[in-house]
């Protein structure tokens, strides 16, 4: 190993002036060690990646494991002090093959083929919620959180996995208790029960009453249990609903601070699917990066890394590698997609990734098309944004037009 190989004290975390951009202390770290020595939370000593080509390669790497039991949260969170093994139906932190049998579980609700489909149906749930959100505008500044993107963001995931309407405020609540650095271990437990508990009585409505949805349909195939079913469920619900909320909110937010962008995605909206991608990159909401641990002793560029040891990879870091594109600090929604990590990479890369596309795509072009003079209702110092949170965004994004 390089004997001048820094360790960091914690992953850096606290944004700087631009609330867009990742820590400074991650740019630095990547110009100068894009692979850096860290220490872990619970005080193990593993390491911190930065670099795009570095956390590309690790990503792809069969000897990183993403088993529950192997690895340690690079942020101190209240469920995260027990390194258990996975339960069942938990194949964001499984290994092949069981990861395997899981993912091809429910890859086909998530083909691209069948996301075409939903265009239609994604569309009448934006024009929906942008309705509601102008009737009850009241004359002052709404919110755009509250008012279109997280109504927006659970309609989606909810309608795929067949939640009741009814179900949606608890589910909501459930999350951002799970999602609170701040949150203690008894709220983030309680919301994981809640959310799991709803998922129980769903499997047990859809076996009553089949339906055209995704649980329904794991629940006629029979070929996993009950608990697998929600646990199943469970990642989905998380990780659909949180992400899209934000980035619709945290995405607004960043064009309306860029108004030559905003106007050029109000003038013309085919731009929307280079935005997105522009502001998958830039944005990075997963703001706490990736966690795997050595399987087995490997080597990185000349540095050692011993099986065992805990890896964080920084996607937001390695989205503003230069190595990546030219003017990484720069948000361009005309740019040439670029291949970025804002859905990993490899065996793990987001299974709904192309929905959350579509989603995003069709909330930006409903609501810059419905609201080119979009903007916001509040100094932009004066929005809240989540530091303390798993996933970054904005707490509120106050808006008028």
């Amino acid at each position: 190993m390089p004997d001048n190989v820094p360790t960091v004290p914690g992953l850096p975390m606290t944004r700087g002036r631009c609330p867009f951009d990742p820590a400074p202390e991650l740019g630095a770290l990547r110009a100068d060690h894009p692979v850096a020595r860290m220490e872990f939370p619970d005080g193990h000593v593993g390491w911190l990646v930065t670099g795009y080509p570095q956390v590309r390669r690790l990503l792809a790497d069969p000897r990183m494991s993403s088993r529950a039991d192997a690895l340690r949260s690079p942020i101190p969170l209240p469920m995260a002090s027990d390194r258990t093994e996975p339960a069942p139906g938990m194949f964001t932190a499984m290994d092949p093959p069981e990861h395997t049998r899981y993912r091809r579980a429910v890859a086909g609700w998530f083909s691209a083929r069948r996301t075409r489909t939903l265009e239609p149906r994604l569309r009448e749930l934006a024009d929906s919620h942008l309705d509601a959100m102008a009737s009850g505008r009241g004359g002052g500044p709404v919110d755009l959180v509250t008012g279109f993107a997280e109504p927006m963001a659970a309609s989606v995931i909810c309608e795929l996995l067949g939640v009741p309407l009814s179900e949606r405020p608890a589910f909501a609540r459930a999350i951002a208790a799970l999602f609170a650095v701040h949150s203690s271990a008894e709220e983030a437990i309680a919301g994981w029960h809640a959310v799991t508990g709803l998922l129980h009585r769903l499997v047990e409505a859809k076996r009553a009453e089949p339906a055209n949805d995704l649980i329904a349909a794991l629940v006629a195939e029979g070929r996993l249990s009950d608990e697998e079913i929600v646990t199943v469920g469970a990642v989905l619900l998380t990780a659909g609903y949180d992400t899209s909320a934000n980035m619709i909110a945290l995405g607004t937010f960043a064009l309306l601070e860029h108004p030559e962008q905003a106007a050029a995605l109000a003038a013309d909206t085919s731009l929307a699917e280079r935005a997105v991608e522009e502001l998958l990159r830039y944005l990075t909401v997963v703001h706490a990066g990736g966690i795997r641990a050595a399987a087995e002793d490997l080597e990185l560029e000349g540095h050692r890394m011993a099986a065992g040891d805990a890896v964080s990879l920084s996607f937001a870091a390695a989205n503003r590698d230069p190595a990546l594109c030219a003017r990484p600090d720069e948000l361009d929604v005309t740019r040439e997609p670029v291949p970025h990590l804002a859905f990993g990479h490899g065996i793990h890369q987001c299974a709904g990734q192309q929905l959350a596309r579509l989603e995003l795509r069709i909330a930006f072009e409903a609501l810059f098309g419905r609201f080119p003079g979009l903007r916001l209702g509040v100094p932009a110092a004066e929005v809240r944004t989540r530091p303390d949170m798993v996933i970054y965004g904005v707490h509120e994004l106050p808006v008028t037009w």
